[in-house]
């Protein structure tokens, strides 16, 4: 079956539309330190409004447990979601209650409202089937149509995502599109040479992706907190680096994998090294086998790749035609072990082909190491949807709307 698009649900005037975005965004002080996902979904919401729908927004935002709680408010994200739209936005003080049946009644043709975060209700992320049934269809008293294009949240069987869209007639946004068409490219017949870049800080959280992509990619490049258990796999000491000594057996299997399917992959050889884990912790560049020949000696803390290993991926990315990076390279946000990262992300900026930035930390870097999204193909914003596709697993958000 194909995925249900817009298209699908024929003419949307004078209709409730209730559009289930992902607005997850961090916040600091009641304010949006990134609104990378806000605008995300503004291509969907203004065709929506183009035709004269009435447009009911919803999402999460972190993890309240399934109460109200006021630092988790939506808030901040109507507010910007208004500015961009350029048209009041009004805001619901609740999801399913008198405040959200005020706001969606008094919408007209073009209209938006945002409702208040929906895991506000235990409902939403209940793994009792009949619990979330129900608050689905609360939900969807609120709409005549779903349309579901919160790519972050596709890989979750929530009420929102996954129950509304078996009550009410439903389809993919826009932005859910774009998603499914990138990664498509990434894992069907991508261009070559293939670099898939890994980073983050466990390697356990990477294990599915590097099976499934094995077969499929030219170069594997490992950074991050996961390169130390790649490193003591080799048989190199790590000192008091992220290491994670239960896959050990693992990586060397998939080391040997790669070997004899000729894949290439490049591991750091120089890491930054640190006292203790801060920003004005004394560091200094060592060879990535002598970790423990530092002054810090066992106590030395890996926080960055080195710069010579920052210039060979950079060059390794930019002879690539398709490029796939997820997972930061370092401690991004402390400056003295940030460089890692910024090299790699400005080695993706100058690709000749491909350049997916894989959602999640690595697109929360590249925005506050000051890159704009535009010098990039692809900002995903799927994070552990992406990585789960990927892996070749079903995506339940993604079945419900017809993908196969």
């Amino acid at each position: 079956m194909a995925l249900r698009t817009l298209e699908s649900l024929g003419s949307l005037a004078g209709k409730r539309v209730i559009v289930r975005c992902d607005l997850n965004v961090p916040l600091k002080d009641g304010q949006i330190t990134d609104d990378g996902r806000v605008r995300a979904s503004l291509p969907t919401l203004n065709a929506l409004i183009q035709q004269g729908a009435r447009v009911v927004v919803c999402s999460h935002l972190g993890r309240p447990d399934g109460a109200p709680d006021p630092k988790y408010s939506l808030a901040p994200v109507a507010q910007r979601l208004s500015e961009l739209l350029g048209t009041p936005v009004a805001f619901a003080r609740d999801t399913v209650g008198e405040s959200a049946a005020e706001a969606v009644a008094s919408l007209e043709d073009g209209d938006v409202a945002v409702i208040e975060n929906l895991r506000f209700n235990p409902g939403e992320t209940s793994k009792d089937d009949a619990e979330r049934a129900a608050f689905a269809a609360q939900l969807a008293e609120l709409g005549d149509v779903l349309v579901s294009d919160g790519f972050g949240v596709v890989h979750r069987k929530q009420a929102s995502v996954y129950d509304l869209a078996e009550i009410l007639p439903s389809a993919a946004g826009l932005l859910i599109e774009a998603e499914l068409d990138v990664l498509d490219r990434l894992t069907e017949k991508p261009e070559r040479p293939y670099t898939v870049v890994l980073g983050g800080s466990k390697v356990s959280d990477k294990l599915g992706v590097i099976s499934h992509l094995l077969p499929r990619v030219d170069r594997l490049l490992v950074g991050g907190g996961m390169l130390f258990t790649f490193l003591a796999a080799e048989g190199d000491k790590v000192g008091a680096s992220l290491l994670e000594a239960d896959q050990l057996d693992t990586v060397r299997e998939y080391i040997q994998r790669a070997k004899d399917s000729g894949v290439e992959i490049v591991l750091p050889t120089d890491v930054v090294v640190a006292s203790k884990f801060g920003a004005d912790a004394e560091h200094l560049v060592t060879p990535a086998d002598a970790i423990e020949e530092t002054p810090f000696g066992a106590s030395g803390l890996g926080l960055d790749i080195g710069p010579d290993t920052a210039a060979r991926f950079a060059e390794v990315i930019r002879s690539s035609k398709t490029v796939f990076w997820n997972g930061p390279m370092g401690v991004f946000e402390l400056a003295p072990f940030a460089a890692g990262t910024k090299a790699v992300a400005q080695a993706l900026t100058e690709v000749d082909g491909l350049s997916v930035v894989g959602g999640g930390d690595s697109a929360a870097a590249v925005r506050q190491l000051g890159f704009s999204d535009d010098r990039f193909g692809h900002i995903s914003t799927g994070g552990g949807a992406s990585l789960e596709f990927l892996e070749g697993k079903k995506l339940p958000g993604l079945e419900v709307l017809g993908w196969s």
